[in-house]
């Protein structure tokens, strides 16, 4: 198995269908990736997406018994082997088994089942309460009684939710994620998970041909937030990252990082509405 790099998210480093290992720069440690997509299927398409031959669609049904197998050899090696020794010095720690991989992990019809399967495993290992479990996701499905009361449970389990946010208007929604959806409604998912499982916002800001998000974009953005606020939407905060893998994506060419003294600038912006920003250039 190769080293990690927070470059490097490859879902094919660890041979496993279902579970692979990254650096994650939001986490700050190792992140044991659980992937409801190996179809590379997904309801959105971002267009600073990493997934190689992304379709549209939803996540299949999960081989439960190869998902919990393979998450045992995974913590194994962590926990009794020398895998950590894979990650760059002030990242050797396991920080959290998480929902994420090459699509909308909450499509998949078998989820909460899975949620399951990860419980099992931290049980096993003795580190449940010690290694957080995580959902990232686009917030999509969200709506959906069956979602919300996984959600429930991912709260029992001490986890929490990264609820995607990546433009606040209508047109940059659909530019930048594909997302159908207004952002109303968006924003009604955000406040159902939100009220069930600790949450907060992730957004992904880039230059794009050159140019960084607009002002139209970071006042309806910021706006957005105070509505929220006002509201006493329960968030634990915002996590704004930028790009650091290279788009596999048409867009790619047109898609760069934004600056690090950007991202940090814009983070006080946040912080003076009374939350808390977490920056990763």
């Amino acid at each position: 198995m190769r080293s990690l790099s927070v470059t490097d998210h490859g879902r094919d480093g660890s041979g496993m269908r279902y579970v692979y290992p990254v650096v994650s720069r939001r986490a700050g440690g190792v992140s044991v990736g659980v992937n409801l997509n190996p179809n590379n299927a997904c309801n959105w398409r971002c267009v600073y997406c990493q997934v190689p031959g992304l379709t549209a669609g939803k996540g299949p049904p999960i081989d439960l018994e190869l998902l919990a197998r393979e998450l045992r050899e995974m913590l194994d090696a962590v926990v009794h082997g020398d895998f950590l020794s894979r990650a760059p010095e002030g990242a050797r720690r396991l920080n959290d088994v998480a929902f994420s991989g090459n699509g909308e992990p909450t499509s998949s019809p078998d989820f909460a089942a899975a949620l399951e399967v990860v419980a099992r495993a931290l049980d096993e290992f003795a580190l449940a309460g010690h290694v957080q479990v995580l959902l990232i996701t686009n917030g999509s499905m969200l709506g959906k009684a069956e979602i919300l009361a996984a959600l429930e449970r991912l709260r029992e389990l001490g986890g929490q939710i990264w609820f995607k946010l990546d433009s606040a208007t209508e047109e940059g929604a659909r530019r930048i994620n594909a997302c159908q959806a207004s952002p109303a409604e968006h924003l009604q998912k955000l406040r159902l998970a939100a009220a069930r499982c600790p949450t907060w916002l992730q957004t992904c800001w880039f230059r794009w041909r050159g140019e960084a998000p607009s002002e139209a974009e970071q006042g309806a953005y910021l706006e957005t937030l105070a509505g929220l606020v006002r509201e006493r939407v329960p968030l634990g905060g915002v996590h704004l990252y930028t790009l650091a893998r290279p788009s596999l994506q048409p867009e790619a060419p047109e898609l760069a990082a934004l600056e690090a003294s950007w991202l940090e600038a814009f983070a006080q912006r946040i912080a003076a509405l009374g939350l808390a920003v977490k920056v990763s250039a």
